[in-house]
């Protein structure tokens, strides 16, 4: 097991600094984490309440609003069961050493990009031209 790197409270990565150090793997591994854990608690916060709410009533536009919010506050929770399939995929990178690079060509993902969303596995101009190419596709 590897020592844990020490991180100050107020850390930023920077650009100045070696690029994905143990120091910026740390901070993007904390981040990561608490977003997981942040979304697994507000998962089992909408189970909790889905559980609470499975009561009948009796006025059916009470009844549909209900089912509606229901409905959504699922589609919420499949959106974030998925990202935090992502928020896992982007752990395993940083532990194997991939994390920070991008998938298509191996060039590093700028740290502004990361920081913004740590679950980026393409450089910005990677992440458009796919985009492009998947709205030429899908147009087909």
């Amino acid at each position: 097991m590897k020592a844990q790197t020490f991180l100050p409270q107020d850390y930023r990565p920077a650009e100045d600094e070696p690029f994905m150090n143990d120091r910026q793997l740390e901070y993007f591994r904390r981040k990561l984490n608490a977003w997981k854990q942040e979304l697994l608690d507000q998962s089992a916060e909408t189970l909790e309440g889905l559980q609470d709410s499975g009561r009948n009533v009796p006025d059916i536009a009470d009844r549909a609003s209900e089912e509606t919010d229901r409905a959504l506050e699922l589609r919420t929770r499949d959106r974030q069961r998925k990202l935090v399939s992502k928020i896992d995929s982007a752990l395993r990178r940083i532990e194997t050493g991939e994390y920070g690079y991008c998938e298509m060509t191996g060039e590093p993902i700028s740290l502004k990009r990361l920081d913004a969303r740590p679950i980026a596995t393409m450089t910005l101009e990677a992440q458009e031209k796919h985009e492009r190419r998947e709205r030429v596709h899908r147009d087909d």
